[in-house]
């Protein structure tokens, strides 16, 4: 399940609802806010998400890494809102039977995500107005996929 979320992340929780008897491995990975960018002092984060495509798109995404990992399941789970240092923005977690799969299926995971999901980041700096930083347009997964894109 992918879900967009306004509530703090609770990792420890949500790995401990990842679990099936099959699974040899369970990888994660938080997704923290830090307290720097390409060299300027960040204070805070705030993320914005079109709620309806984000979790649609990061539906497909899971499922894209089902179909090409052999892994067992997936979720992730990613904050908007403001975010302090420190506090978890985004989780996935991935159960296989194999840790190869395992780390794989997530690094492919977050890639696609950063990728492809409509989910805006501004960064709140020290020394300078906020900026929106990596806001791009998303990109499919594979060649032949059309994106939608709506401006």
């Amino acid at each position: 399940m992918f879900q967009i979320t306004s509530e703090r992340i609770d990792a420890c929780a949500l790995a401990q609802a990842l679990q099936l008897p099959a699974a040899g491995a369970c990888v994660s990975f938080d997704g923290r806010v830090r307290d720097h960018h390409q060299g300027r002092v960040v204070l805070r984060l705030e993320y914005e998400a079109y709620r309806p495509m984000a979790e649609a798109e990061g539906g497909r995404i899971l499922a894209e890494a089902r179909e090409r990992f052999p892994i067992l399941d997936a979720c992730c789970r990613h904050r908007v809102g403001l975010l302090e240092i420190g506090e978890c923005a985004v989780w996935i977690g991935v159960l296989a039977a194999h840790r190869q799969a395992a780390f794989q299926a997530c690094e492919y995971i977050i890639d696609q995500v950063k990728a492809r999901v409509p989910i805006w980041k501004k960064e709140f700096y020290a020394d300078a107005p906020p900026e929106w930083v990596f806001a791009t347009r998303p990109q499919a997964a594979d060649p032949g996929r059309e994106v939608e894109v709506i401006s």
